[in-house]
């Protein structure tokens, strides 16, 4: 056996013990008990309402909530994205939902939001009156609600745009299209999208949006954006088609105002950010020399850290905090099942799973640690969950006796441990809910439910049922091969 060999062997037992004595170290401690008030947030008139885990907040720390939800209004494709109800965005505050409507004079108007700032501020998109023929899907572009008015962000004379986030000082971050027609899509590491033309990522401010340019090859786009107005984003940096991945090199950038600056990669073609905070931290995947393995990598003051995976060949992050700590999903070593990880301070820790189901997905973390997510059939959401000090919660112990709700998945938490998540009922509807906390001086409150923790369980196999709406997110790779079928069935198509 050489020297390689027995290190590779090494390093597969590290993992395995450091997974093991995670679990065990969760089971370990002493339960931690939570009450919580839960809050259906309804519809505006159809059957369903959700909220988003794309980018931003469906929170604010003030309590006010973003999601979409069904209108009464039935519409035909291709405007049935989910159902074929007309969804708009709405904001929920102190137990009214407020339709926040869509582009005037748009015969279908549909919208949807994905992030809300301190002052209630949102960020999102609206259909813009256009249709891809080739895919059958709607155009939209970028959009702010303020003062109960709508404002159209635009395009670079594209078809679409896109509003990703919002900061404190009405700035925001996403990406527009051109009409130079693309050799190469990044929309698959944007937002899933495949894009007709050339995107570029901008900033909006004062009215004004800078197109930011690229890292050298044809696209960008801006993601996500910190109180300071740093944005960060990922970028084609040549033209030049990998082997490995059929596209060129794709690297996430740090805007810094003047310029974009190149985070590099972890020695891969392709490397993505997946949040930026007011340290100025920014947090990604990337993949390794010869793009089969994933890892996850927090880039700080210009170091870029390899913070590993969990034994598998894939990753994926989601959330990241304040503090730096980072929550997603990774392959375990037996490649078939994925655990939620949180990753802080150089440490991934395996989160482990809930109820029997095989697999799990970490979504949001707060600065105090608190991590939600969903356990899952390792495709579609089954049960929300909130770990904290090593202890998963389902958080369907703390619905009300007789609620016909199953919470599937929780998608955000506040600083103040407040909770956005997706709830289905018997018929398959689906509900955006609210959990919040309960104080102590409201211990006799009915509406107040204890939510027991409950310790890590071994895997099982569940009987699994597939949620509209509630598939799990992908990876890098995953996206990848996806873009791939998707342009050999359009190119099938014409």
């Amino acid at each position: 056996m050489n020297l390689k060999t027995v290190a590779k062997v090494a390093m597969a037992c590290l993992i395995v013990i450091q997974t093991m004595r995670g679990r065990m170290a969760a089971q370990s401690v002493d339960e931690v008990h939570h009450r919580f008030r839960l809050v259906e947030l309804g519809t505006l008139g159809g059957p369903n309402s959700y909220f988003t885990f794309i980018t931003g907040r469906s929170l604010n720390n003030r309590g006010l909530a973003i999601g979409s939800a069904d209108t009464s209004v039935a519409v035909n494709p291709p405007f049935c994205l989910i159902d074929c109800y007309l969804s708009h965005a709405f904001q929920w505050n102190e137990g009214v939902s407020r339709d926040l409507g869509g582009l005037p004079g748009v015969p279908i108007s549909g919208s949807a939001p994905n992030d809300i700032n301190a002052r209630g501020v949102v960020a999102g998109l609206a259909f813009n009156g256009g249709v891809d023929n080739v895919l059958g899907l709607p155009f939209f572009d970028g959009v702010i609600w303020k003062d109960g008015q709508i404002v159209d962000l635009g395009t670079f004379g594209g078809p679409l745009s896109y509003a990703a986030e919002i900061n404190n000082h009405d700035q925001v971050v996403g990406f527009a299209l051109n009409t130079t027609p693309d050799s190469f899509d990044l929309g698959d590491f944007c937002q899933n999208y495949p894009m007709p033309t050339q995107m570029r990522a901008f900033i909006w401010r004062d009215g004004v949006k800078k197109d930011l340019g690229t890292l050298g090859g044809t696209d960008s786009c801006a993601l996500y954006l910190n109180e300071h107005g740093l944005a960060v984003g990922n970028s084609f940096t040549n033209s030049t088609i990998n082997l490995t991945t059929g596209l060129p090199t794709i690297h996430p950038f740090l805007w810094m105002g003047e310029k974009m600056v190149d985070l590099r990669s972890l020695g891969g073609t392709i490397a993505t950010a997946n949040g930026i905070n007011d340290r100025g931290q920014v947090a990604g995947e990337s993949t390794l020399a010869a793009d089969q393995i994933v890892h996850a990598f927090l880039w700080n003051k210009g170091k870029l850290t390899d913070l590993g995976n969990l034994g598998g060949s894939s990753l994926e992050v989601i959330g990241f905090s304040s503090t730096g700590a980072i929550v997603g999903k990774a392959d375990l070593p037996d490649s078939q099942t994925h655990d939620a990880f949180l990753a802080q301070d150089g440490i991934m820790t395996d989160l482990g799973t809930q109820d029997g189901d095989p697999c799990s997905v970490a979504i949001g973390v707060n600065s105090r640690g608190q991590v939600v997510g969903g356990s899952t059939d390792c495709s579609n959401f089954l049960h929300a969950f909130l770990w904290e000090n090593g202890h998963m919660i389902d958080l369907n112990s703390s619905l009300p006796a007789g609620s016909s709700l199953t919470l599937t998945q929780a998608d955000f938490i506040s600083e103040t441990g407040e909770i956005t998540a997706e709830a289905v009922l018997p018929n398959g509807d689906q509900r955006a809910v609210l959990l919040i906390p309960c104080e102590e001086n409201q211990s006799d409150d009915e509406e107040c439910v204890d939510a027991t923790a409950q310790p890590l369980v071994s895997y099982q196999t569940p009987g699994s049922h597939s949620l509209r709406g509630a598939s799990e997110p992908s990876s890098p790779l995953l996206r990848l091969d996806r873009a791939h079928r998707t342009r050999l069935s359009v190119r099938g198509m014409n």
